[in-house]
């Protein structure tokens, strides 16, 4: 057989409604059984050329190994759940998430499953549905919090699993993260460079780790370029609505901003609403910088200042993390940081 010709694939009669089975692959290729299976395993007993003329027919027959029977000979699901926020979803972070782990998935025996859940519920139910049910080999989780519940619980069951942010309790797992610290700091600096010195932050929910790590930078850019802090009462988790509110009447008060972080770039757009509500424009009365996972914002409001969060990339890392736990690499050797892209 001349190598990478294509095999004309007959299925057997009455079989072409059926999904194909390895059974199904013996009978085209007239091997056993026992041999497709081992080539499609790549076994080193089997021979180049029959495991490719197996794999050929495979794909032309559009066969998927037997989930079911994968668990029940192995123990082993071929599953990666991502425990996601369906309250992330806008702006595209939920989609660029699952895009970066499934082009790493791809090739492997494993499979993404989005379980979502809301971040105003009880963020142990997805991790305990899964770890009960057995129905994952790996879990990947966001939104993580300084000592985080999920993490403690997933370590003490011995389940491979990696975090879109870090903890900080002592516990050594594998994680992705962005240096919001470093976007913090970097924000206040490109602001004072214009000119602002009254600058207000709209940052993450106050149990969350992130929090910790943007606030740090925030004001150690603060303290470094002798600006000051105009206090905002709300964070990137309160609706749209009243964050454009809350900037409308700040914006209208003796106390208002002449700069603005944002630790959101959905926030952004209902921050830069509120500006404009208030009879001021980004650029001339006021600058604005802000973290995007998505390249939308200069759309709206070019003279927005803005670092780009590659949440793609998360996702790859995130999933290779989760496969080297899974095959026993150290958790100290699966972490891994990544820095703002700024547009200016």
């Amino acid at each position: 057989m001349k190598k990478g010709k294509a095999i004309e694939v007959r299925r057997p009669a009455g079989t072409t409604a059926e999904r194909p089975t390895l059974k199904t692959i013996a009978y085209m290729t007239g091997l056993g059984i026992t041999t497709i299976s081992r080539a499609l395993k790549d076994a080193p007993d089997i021979g180049a050329d029959t495991k490719e003329r197996v794999r050929m027919v495979a794909r032309q027959l559009g066969y998927q190994p037997n989930r079911a029977g994968v668990r029940l000979r192995t123990g082993k699901t071929n599953v990666i759940a991502l425990v996601l926020s369906i309250d992330e979803e806008i702006m595209g972070f939920s989609s660029q998430m699952v895009f970066g782990i499934s082009e790493v998935l791809t090739g492997t025996p494993y499979h993404i499953v989005v379980t979502p859940h809301s971040h105003s519920k009880d963020p142990m139910l997805p991790v305990r549905y899964i770890l009960d049910t057995g129905s994952a080999d790996g879990v990947i989780i966001s939104r993580i919090e300084p000592d985080d519940a999920r993490v403690r619980l997933l370590s003490e069951q011995n389940m491979p699993f990696a975090t879109h942010g870090r903890t900080d309790a002592g516990l050594v797992h594998p994680y992705h993260d962005f240096d919001n610290e470093a976007f913090a700091h970097q924000a206040v600096e490109r602001l004072v460079r214009r000119g602002r010195r009254r600058i207000a932050l709209l940052q993450p929910p106050s149990k969350l780790s992130y929090y910790t790590h943007t606030r740090a930078g925030f004001v150690k850019g603060l303290r470094e370029h002798g600006a000051k802090e105009v206090p905002l009462g709300l964070n990137i988790d309160a609706p749209l609505q009243d964050i454009r509110d809350a900037i409308e009447a700040l914006m209208r008060s003796d106390d208002a901003p002449d700069g603005i972080v944002s630790s959101s770039g959905s926030a952004t757009i209902a921050v830069n609403a509120g500006i404009e509500a208030a009879g001021k424009r980004v650029g001339r009365d006021i600058d604005l910088v802000s973290k995007e996972s998505a390249p939308i914002l200069k759309w709206i409001r070019p003279e927005i200042i803005t670092a780009f969060e590659d949440v793609r990339h998360a996702g790859r890392e995130l999933a290779k993390a989760v496969i080297a736990r899974i095959d026993g690499i150290a958790p100290e050797h699966l972490q891994s940081m990544s820095e703002p892209v700024w547009s200016d």
